[in-house]
Order: structure tokens, then C-alpha cells, then sequence
């Protein structure tokens, strides 16, 4: 029903913003992310989902539509409502979600306020086929040799079980373009890290 709202930001609160557009205020539920993005009394442009159930519309923005995309994407799988899919989106980029997915990393979840572990495990189980047309972070779009998804796995579990979070695990594997073995995918994201 709505594409895209276009107005200026006429009202901030943590979990929600307010575009003046033709002369109607619009209220969008937002995530951290994108609140952080728009500035009081400037135009800004956000990407519009309305979701309604039992009888309740609410509007929700996203800085882009891959961020909308996936907030689709997260609102599909059964006992993940609109709230958890902006927690997710306030600590995760979609790129993020992805990573998270395909080496099957449900630590990654682990700061999302209100997911526990089995949720992110179930979120990773029916995103797996989704994710497979969604854009990858950048540095595996430009890989000329793609790192398996199997070495992908191992290397985060491997980080894991040194002390670093799954969000920062799958990351730093992400970004690593080429590794021929599991060993030299550590060692590269390691090297990341300590950057």
C-alpha cells in the first residue's frame, strides 16, 4: 500500500519517528539503525511496510529496502512479530542476517533484546533457502574464488571458541574474500579482528 514515505522528521523516540509528508504526520515504528540515521527538522526518505493483525495498523520505516526486505523476510517465520524483527535489525545489518544464516551462526543473535537461542535457530533453519537470492556482504560478491558455506561454518564455530561473539565471528569471516581450507580462512579473519 505504501512504497516509500517522504516528508521532514518532525518527531524522535526510541522506537519510532514521525515524517511530515503533505501536510500529515506519519508515524513509523523504525529501528535503532535507521532512528540514527535522520535528523530533526531534515527530509528523509523511508522505505514503508504497513502491517496490520487483529485489527491494529502500524506503519514501519527502513532506511533501504534491503532492510525492509529482510524485515519481510523475518515477520514470515511463525512467533516472529514486527517487535522482534526491529530488535533484530536494530543490532544486525541485513548483510549481517545473511552471514548469520549461511554459516549457520545462531550466536550472531545473541545481543538481539528477546531472542533466545532456539528462536535464532529456527530463524536460521527457514531463512536458509530465502537467503540464497539475498545480497551477500560485499567482499563475497567480489571474490573470485567464494569460500564454501561448510568452511564458512567451521571458521565461525572456530572464532566462537575463542571468546568472540557471533556477531563479530561472522563478520570477520564474511569479509574474508578467498581462503583455500578452514585454516587459512582463521587466520585471515583473525587478522581482521586485529585490526
Amino acid at each position: 500500500m505504501y512504497a516509500y514515505i517522504r516528508g521532514i522528521v518532525a518527531e524522535t523516540a526510541p522506537d519510532r519517528a514521525v515524517l511530515e509528508a503533505g501536510g500529515v504526520g506519519y508515524e513509523l515504528f523504525v529501528s535503532k539503525k535507521a532512528l540514527d540515521r535522520l535528523v530533526m527538522g531534515e527530509e528523509a526518505k523511508l522505505f514503508a511496510h504497513l502491517h496490520l493483525a487483529e485489527g491494529v495498523q502500524a506503519l514501519y520505516g527502513f532506511y533501504s529496502t534491503e532492510e525492509r526486505d529482510m524485515f519481510r523476510r523475518l515477520i514470515s517465520i511463525s512467533r516472529i512479530g514486527p517487535k522482534l524483527a526491529l530488535s533484530v535489525l536494530s543490532v544486525m545489518d541485513p548483510s549481517d542476517v545473511v552471514a548469520a544464516v549461511i554459516t549457520e551462526n545462531a550466536a550472531a543473535f545473541d545481543q538481539v533484546c528477546g531472542m533466545g537461542r532456539k528462536t535464532a535457530q529456527r530463524v536460521i533453519l527457514e531463512l536458509k533457502e530465502q537467503v540464497k537470492d539475498a545480497p551477500l556482504p560485499a567482499a563475497q560478491k567480489n571474490s573470485a574464488l567464494p569460500v564454501a558455506e561448510d568452511i564458512r561454518v567451521e571458521a565461525v564455530q572456530a572464532l566462537a571458541a575463542l571468546g568472540y561473539d557471533g556477531l563479530t565471528a561472522s563478520r570477520a569471516v564474511s569479509a574474508v574474500e578467498e581462503a583455500r581450507d578452514v585454516q587459512e580462512l582463521i587466520t585471515k579473519a583473525l587478522r581482521r579482528l586485529a585490526r
